[in-house]
């Protein structure tokens, strides 16, 4: 048994305070998706400043991606890690667990936790389809100006499940190693901490790529860049990972890399293809 006497013993509480008279708990996890909107739109303030857009069509475009993420975070964490029927004893008959499709009313329940990236992203670029279909706004121009934002609203979500002790890394003895005392005794990587400083780097490059390489690359690049530069780390950061549902364990990659692989290979087509119009323009 790894001694962790060593290590970082973490076992933060999720509420920050409960609100007197309706007994509401207020949760970091919570103000941690507070400062990831408030921060995005203080950059993208900033974005379409620069390139003469009003701040109007930013508030619209506020809402879209609050409702884009949230709702597809939800269901993409009910629909890829389940269960979608009610689980019951082999043996006895008794309920283990209800489904979201048998009891649809289930995913309504964000408050009980259980929100997937892959879902959000989904659900991200879902929301800019129907605001660009809606403003007329060329969603090539926004989805490369919108990446430089996405991470750091990640860094803030991955900091909430470290202070929730959720995602956990699996069992290692480096110093950096977390305790995770409302899990288990054994020292982990903290994969939640490693993916919120890539996020932080992230956001920070591709800030500046924006400010001083958009207009040497063709509309779609940065979009490309970043699937690519974000989805390879979430790959490779699975790995470090406990697996988050019983059904992953059978699996040769977990469903956290299987949903990374698609964004993968959208990012590197959407980087050929901007390349291969760009030089057409050129010629």
């Amino acid at each position: 048994m790894l001694i962790t006497a060593l290590y970082i013993n973490w076992n933060p509480a999720p509420e920050m305070f409960t609100i007197p008279g309706i007994n509401w708990p207020v949760r970091w996890y919570g103000l941690m998706w507070a400062f990831a909107f408030l921060a995005s739109h203080f950059i993208m303030n900033r974005i379409y400043k620069t390139e003469g857009r009003s701040e109007k069509a930013l508030d619209k475009l506020t809402l879209y991606i609050i409702l884009g993420t949230v709702l597809g975070a939800r269901l993409g964490h009910c629909l890829f890690y389940g269960p979608l029927f009610d689980e019951y004893d082999a043996v006895t008959g008794q309920l283990l667990q209800e489904g979201y499709l048998s009891h649809p009313l289930n995913m309504l329940k964000v408050y009980e936790g259980g929100l997937a990236s892959h879902g959000g992203a989904i659900g991200i670029i879902t929301a800019m389809i129907l605001y660009c279909r809606k403003t007329k706004e060329s969603w090539l121009w926004l989805f490369d100006r919108l990446v430089v934002v996405v991470p750091l609203a990640g860094m803030f979500i991955r900091i909430g499940n470290l202070i929730n002790s959720e995602i956990i890394g699996k069992v290692t003895d480096v110093p950096w190693a977390f305790v995770f005392k409302q899990i288990d005794d054994h020292p982990r990587h903290p994969a939640q901490l490693y993916e919120a400083i890539y996020c932080l780097f992230l956001t920070l490059f591709m800030y500046w790529f924006w400010k001083n390489k958009r207009s040497t690359v063709g509309p779609g690049f940065m979009f490309g860049l970043f699937c690519v530069l974000l989805f390879v780390e979430r790959f490779l950061d699975e790995f470090l990972k406990e697996n988050q549902e019983a059904f992953e364990n059978s699996l040769t990659f977990n469903m956290g890399q299987i949903l990374s692989i698609p964004f993968i290979a959208v990012g590197i087509y959407m980087m050929w293809r901007s390349y291969k119009l760009r030089n057409q323009e050129i010629a």
